[in-house]
């Protein structure tokens, strides 16, 4: 009888964690960098070239760190979302122009909108490596002290914006 128990007693443990895994959404995976200072980082503006954008460059300000990209097809979703946003005003949207044609990342912009106070560019990628980027749009909510509070993965929807971003920034403004 023995025999039987201990696999099906395994077998059960499998099932439960089965069932946790397939209730769980997928897109919330978790950031080991929330609570963490935002990484660091200095690279050129897409808009002009010339001038740079580093986190620091916000210390003090609650902020939303958009990482998007002209081929990403559910940045198309999103961008709505958020240049209405933007037009409330209230936290600064900086965007991550993310592995990228500047040309292509500027079009964009001009045929959609910008809802970006600045949009820094990351050419290569490594910005994104540095924030765990693993799919765009991904969008990070850092407080006054450059420490990342959230972190969204997936197109903003109206209901996450007012569901759980525009609560936590409210808070973090207080």
């Amino acid at each position: 009888m023995k025999k039987f128990l201990l696999p099906l007693i395994g077998f059960a443990v499998l099932v439960v964690f089965l069932a946790i895994g397939l209730n769980r959404n997928p897109r919330d995976v978790p950031s080991p960098l929330v609570g963490k200072p935002a990484p660091d980082f200095k690279v050129p503006q897409l808009g002009d070239p010339s001038k740079s954008f580093s986190p620091a460059d916000m210390k003090g300000k609650v902020w939303l760190f958009n990482v998007w990209a002209s081929w990403c097809v559910s940045c198309r979703q999103e961008h709505p979302v958020l240049v209405a946003f933007a037009k409330q005003g209230g936290v600064p949207i900086i965007g991550l122009n993310y592995k990228d044609a500047a040309a292509d990342g500027k079009k964009w912009l001009v045929d959609f909108g910008d809802p970006y106070q600045l949009s820094a560019f990351d050419s290569d990628g490594r910005v994104g490596i540095n924030y765990g980027v693993y799919g765009v749009p991904e969008t990070y909510i850092i407080d006054k002290q450059g420490v990342i509070r959230m972190k969204h993965t997936g197109p903003i929807t109206p209901d996450s914006l007012k569901d759980e971003i525009l609560p936590l920034v409210a808070e973090l403004s207080k």
